[in-house]
């Protein structure tokens, strides 16, 4: 990891008001991610984590002159494994909504993704047609966003199968187990190709953000209620990259669209 080691106590203990417990030295700090999620995390044919948000949080600990460590943790864990103070943070696409925002603080967003409709070029489906969906079925990753918004909003007409993970998902479709899938659509392009010449997929719908209850505000860091400070400190690493320029080259080399706030 591209890191320098400096403790940072001090800094983050002018976060905190009189009385709250004592500061933690977050020289060493781990971020907790779902891989693979391409193109935001991935592992290299090396075994080395790269991707715009891996990228992204190793930035941001270089500007924090912290060591930083990355934690694998599958997604419907990964708010648990938060709590139970496995990481001091998830950096992993994971968007602010009010049910996560009970639990969990976020830092500033960061960035935010469509969702899209997606099946076999050789189907005939038509999204907008609620009694033609009778039966189909939809694959999605378990506990994601796509996962409620298919579930809020077409879960009395199709059969929703759940996966741990995005790759998962793809196996069956590419087995033709599955009608079709929702999904964050970077990752849909990354991990099956859509929308370019040659590939065996095709998008059915426009690019989807809302309803804002479902889809958030966009993507933030987040961590536990009590560590302030440590998001105050992700926050203004954030909004320096931004100004420095390194997060517009990171989304240049990662996204031919636009995906920001």
């Amino acid at each position: 990891m591209r890191s320098i080691n400096v403790i940072l106590a001090a800094s983050l203990a002018a976060g905190l008001t009189a009385g709250t417990a004592q500061a933690r030295d977050y020289s060493d700090i781990r971020l907790g991610v779902d891989i693979p999620y391409e193109p935001f995390m991935y592992r290299q044919p090396d075994g080395e984590l790269t991707g715009f948000e891996i990228e992204l949080g190793n930035a941001v600990c270089d500007y924090l002159e912290v060591n930083c460590t990355w934690v694998e943790q599958d997604w419907d864990g990964i708010i648990p494994g938060l709590l139970a103070r496995n990481y001091d943070a998830i950096m992993s696409s994971m968007s602010i909504t009010e049910e996560r925002a009970e639990r969990v603080l976020f830092s500033e967003p960061y960035y935010t993704t469509p969702s899209a409709w997606i099946t076999a070029n050789d189907r005939d489906i038509d999204i907008e047609d609620r009694a033609s969906l009778e039966g189909l079925v939809v694959g999605v990753q378990r506990a994601t966003l796509q996962d409620n918004y298919v579930t809020e909003l077409y879960g009395d007409v199709l059969e929703i199968r759940r996966y741990t993970s995005a790759n998962d998902v793809v196996t069956d479709m590419r087995a033709g187990r599955l009608d079709l899938t929702f999904m964050d659509y970077p990752v849909a392009e990354s991990t099956i190709a859509i929308d370019t010449v040659g590939s065996d997929f095709k998008r059915i719908s426009g690019f989807i953000k809302e309803p804002e209850h479902i889809f958030g505000k966009g993507v933030g860091v987040a961590f536990r209620p009590r560590d302030e400070a440590l998001a105050e400190r992700f926050n203004e690493a954030l909004a320096a990259l931004k100004e420095d320029g390194t997060y517009d080259a990171l989304m240049e080399r990662y996204f031919n669209y636009d995906v920001k706030l």
